[in-house]
């Protein structure tokens, strides 16, 4: 599976390098007519697919809407329950993927493929079961960002590469009077808390489920390592960390705010660019590979892709006028006019500053986020459970045994555990 692939150095370099839809093809944008409803999550890469998308195809379709939102994992279930859906396509990633497919909601792609996609190499389609369920065109993790001038200022030698060389700067930072709270983590209370957990968890050898069953895993020896160690990275951050997620830990870090982050990929470029920050800043930041617990052990990360899907519940005419239109946003032109938003999965990227972090994140062996059915369920439980330990309420024992107890009732109702 392309998710297993993305985790190898080898591959990687591939798919940073692959060459396919040649300029100069006609755009066929398939039926006429049709309406094409876009949900997408927001930032810079998702809105080059959907400007090049509506570029191409708007003049041809009887409607061409779209909703970028941060709010789009929370909404897209609801979203496509109804028939016909309120959106055509969803664009994706491995967790919001199978949170659509334990419903139903979205529909197998091959026969659109095989009409319009000429220019999609095959490690680009997401199969499961057999069915190609979605068209990947970019990778994502989350990874170190530091800042090299603030490191050099206190004292600290390289770049943090395990989570006690980072704990080692945040506190060296701390003392040298520059930064009372220089670390920024996605931390907001729900979805971003989980996620947290789920990269020290893996980086500490975790396992979410016992071999083979949806029984849970994460009371375990790697979990309450997990927590510690983040609760002793918490010390650093924000006061305000259960309250910040992408758009707050990317604020401060442009507002010079912080000097060590653990953020998003996606984010690089916008980090990068010299809107809305300062060249002191931008100038000084680098993207490195996620921390991991022993140095060359598994960075604290997941390796993502997003992709686009369509609904189930439309039109077989706007199933085909969407696939149609995204696909053709899907090139070359489209990632050389783009190149620095994202780790991009198509032909014409040539990496550079903004695609380090993933880069030697996914070369140093991160594990991709798990595509199994149950995994929402354990994602939603230790968002929901962990903040009382975050708050010094509750041991990591028993916030884990809430965990895995709220886990056990979600998983039964929804017929993963008896």
């Amino acid at each position: 599976m392309f998710l297993k692939k993305i985790a190898t150095a080898g591959l990687m370099a591939g798919l940073m390098s692959t060459t396919a839809y040649a300029a100069g093809h006609g755009v066929n944008c398939g039926p006429e007519g049709q309406s094409i409803r876009i949900l997408a999550s927001d930032f810079p890469a998702i809105h080059a697919i959907v400007d090049a998308a509506e570029a191409n195809c708007a003049g041809q379709a009887a409607e061409f809407t779209r909703n970028h939102t941060t709010e789009a994992r929370q909404i897209m279930n609801a979203a496509l329950t109804p028939d016909p859906a309120e959106y055509t396509s969803v664009i994706v990633a491995n967790a919001t993927l199978t949170q659509l497919m334990n419903d139903g909601l979205v529909r197998p792609l091959d026969d659109l493929v095989a009409k319009y996609g000429d220019n999609l190499k095959p490690n680009l389609l997401i199969k499961i079961g057999g069915n190609t369920m979605a068209v990947a065109f970019m990778a994502n993790s989350q990874h170190l960002y530091v800042r090299k001038d603030i490191l050099e200022e206190a004292g600290v030698e390289g770049i943090p590469a395990t989570y006690d060389e980072l704990i080692d700067a945040a506190e060296k930072i701390r003392a040298a009077g520059i930064m009372e709270h220089p670390l920024v983590m996605n931390m907001q209370t729900g979805w971003n808390v989980g996620e947290t957990f789920n990269l020290f968890f893996l980086a500490h050898g975790g396992e979410f489920f016992k071999s083979g069953t949806a029984e849970p895993n994460v009371n375990s020896e790697a979990g309450i390592a997990a927590l510690g160690t983040l609760k002793k990275l918490v010390e650093y951050a924000h006061p305000d960390h259960l309250t910040q997620a992408s758009n707050e830990t990317q604020g401060l870090w442009e507002a010079g705010q912080a000097a060590l982050g653990i953020m998003w990929g996606s984010r690089g470029s916008a980090i990068l660019d010299d809107e809305g920050s300062t060249p002191e800043v931008t100038g000084n930041t680098v993207l490195a590979a996620a921390p991991s617990v022993e140095p060359g052990g598994t960075p604290g990360a997941t390796l993502w892709w997003d992709g686009i899907t369509i609904a189930k519940n439309v039109s077989d005419e706007e199933a085909e006028a969407t696939f149609a239109a995204l696909v053709s946003g899907m090139t070359a032109e489209t990632v050389k006019a783009n190149n620095d938003d994202a780790v991009w999965l198509l032909d014409g990227f040539e990496p550079g500053a903004a695609a380090a972090g993933v880069a030697a994140t996914a070369q140093g062996g991160a594990r991709p986020y798990p595509m199994i059915p149950q995994i929402g369920i354990m994602h939603a439980a230790l968002g929901n459970e962990l903040a009382g330990f975050l708050k010094g309420e509750e041991s990591a024992e028993q916030a884990l045994a809430d965990v895995e107890a709220a886990y056990r009732d979600a998983a039964k109702e929804a017929g993963f555990l008896k």
